[in-house]
């Protein structure tokens, strides 16, 4: 893992500026074939939280990960993210709302014909920043996620851990004030995952919400952190301090 990987400075671009929060309430998602992903879900993310989602493949963990950045709409209810009601948005306002979110995906989703730089940069250029303002940025989080050095490869010439790092520097361009991880760690070496881990919690440490899906008990039981598991599109439990290994 990368030596000081926050600094005071890094920590002072990530501390929210406010007060925020994820909402749900009475929330359900039936698919047009039928399914039924979500059923009536309550719950709310303070600000700064650490929050697994766990539960069996199929349970809707990702499901509800795609409803807070508006990729999907709920079929009833209401969810809440920061000022923005998803259920009355405009179209408009939905880039506002997807800049405060970074994501991380379990397939990584680099592109294959940009170096990691590119990837990154990405994001920034989405948000019309200046060619000056990315290089600071890009430089300056590539450091914190140790792949100073690196910025000229292209993703097939990574690792698994470096293409993982890849997408949470990707995340963090910008300065979000949530990030959604999606099964993270699914593919590494335990070793690699538990980098990624730390990384993380770092970041959540920052001051950054976190919210990750995960099958990784041991992930779940060691950081001993809020946990929400998900069974069948319903909440079976939401606990402090929760365990894996409980429901």
């Amino acid at each position: 893992m990368a030596k000081s990987i926050f600094c005071s400075n890094f920590r002072r671009l990530f501390l929210p500026i406010r007060s925020l929060m994820i909402k749900f309430e009475k929330v359900t998602k039936k698919f047009p074939d039928g399914t039924i992903a979500l059923s009536d879900i309550d719950f709310e993310v303070k600000d700064k939280e650490f929050v697994f989602v766990i539960g069996p493949s199929g349970a809707g963990k990702t499901t509800l990960l795609r409803l807070i950045t508006h990729d999907l709409l709920p079929t009833s209810g209401s969810i809440v993210v920061d000022k923005f009601n998803l259920k009355k948005i405009p179209a408009s306002h939905i880039p506002q709302l997807r800049r405060k979110i970074g994501i991380i995906f379990q397939d990584y989703k680099l592109l294959v014909d940009r170096t990691l730089w590119e990837n990154v940069a990405l994001t920034l250029e989405v948000m019309g920043r200046t060619e000056k303002e990315i290089v600071q940025e890009i430089s300056e989080v590539l450091e914190r996620v140790g792949l100073s050095g690196k910025e000229n490869f292209f993703p097939q010439q990574l690792s698994g851990g470096e293409s993982q790092r890849t997408t949470i520097a990707r995340a963090l361009a910008g300065q979000p004030d949530i990030i959604l991880a999606d099964e993270p760690t699914a593919d590494l070496d335990p070793a690699t995952a538990w980098g990624i881990i730390s990384l993380l919690d770092e970041i959540n440490k920052a001051g950054t919400i976190i919210l990750m899906a995960t099958h990784n008990a041991e992930v779940v039981n060691t950081l001993s952190r809020r946990v929400i598991y998900l069974d069948r599109g319903k909440i079976v439990e939401d606990k402090e301090k929760g365990k894996y290994g409980t429901y």
